[in-house]
């Protein structure tokens, strides 16, 4: 009798034949010592990365995201994802030094790709993301930009935060000098000075002739 080979794998018929063999039904098969059938189709549903900026000046890059799903939209586990960077032109390197990250699927179906460091060329670029599975393939495109953000771009937004402030801080100005004003005492008019009269002596003289 010749010794099974150790592939990792249980072939499909030696479940069935040990059933037979030991008189159980096959039924009694537990269900992780059955293959699960291939996908018929993958999906790749981009989660998170698509249309991201990154900055050239610190060379950093936000983490691109992915989910393989099925023909019936589950999440595949196990799956083997490409994460491919241009040759030329805008792009960058994984952490590894290469253009070619491989990641696998976590239980969820979800590849993240972590480390890009983009290079010093602004512009956009397509990322391609395969993801395959027992000979089942599926392609994608994440579209990112490098570009060089600045302070003076970052003060754009402050500029116009500045200039509201400045706005509101005038017509607040403005409200306070005429509270000011109604507040100012109206004017009176002038108290008249006062007239002193003064009666002459009386003079008293004979009765005409």
């Amino acid at each position: 009798m010749q010794p099974i080979p150790r592939s990792g794998r249980i072939h499909p018929v030696l479940p069935t034949l040990l059933c037979l063999l030991i008189g159980w039904p096959p039924s009694v098969v537990p269900a992780s010592a059955q293959e699960s059938p291939p996908p018929a189709k993958l999906n790749i549903v981009v989660v998170e990365g698509d249309g991201a900026i990154n900055n050239i000046r610190q060379r950093t890059a936000r983490e691109t995201i992915v989910q393989v799903e099925d023909q019936n939209h589950r999440p595949v586990s196990g799956a083997a994802v490409l994460f491919m960077l241009p040759s030329s032109g805008p792009s960058g390197t994984w952490a590894n030094g290469t253009r070619t990250l491989q990641v696998m699927t976590d239980h969820a179906g979800r590849a993240v790709a972590k480390g890009l460091r983009v290079n010093n060329i602004a512009g956009k670029f397509q990322m391609q993301v395969q993801a395959s599975r027992e000979g089942v393939t599926a392609t994608t495109n994440v579209t990112q930009t490098n570009s060089v953000i600045t302070t003076a771009a970052a003060g754009g937004v402050s500029g116009k935060l500045i200039a509201i402030l400045a706005i509101v801080g005038g017509a607040a100005a403005g409200g306070l000098i005429i509270a000011t004003r109604d507040e100012e005492p109206t004017p009176q008019p002038p108290t008249p000075t006062p007239t002193t009269v003064s009666a002459g002596a009386p003079s008293v003289g004979a009765p005409p002739q």
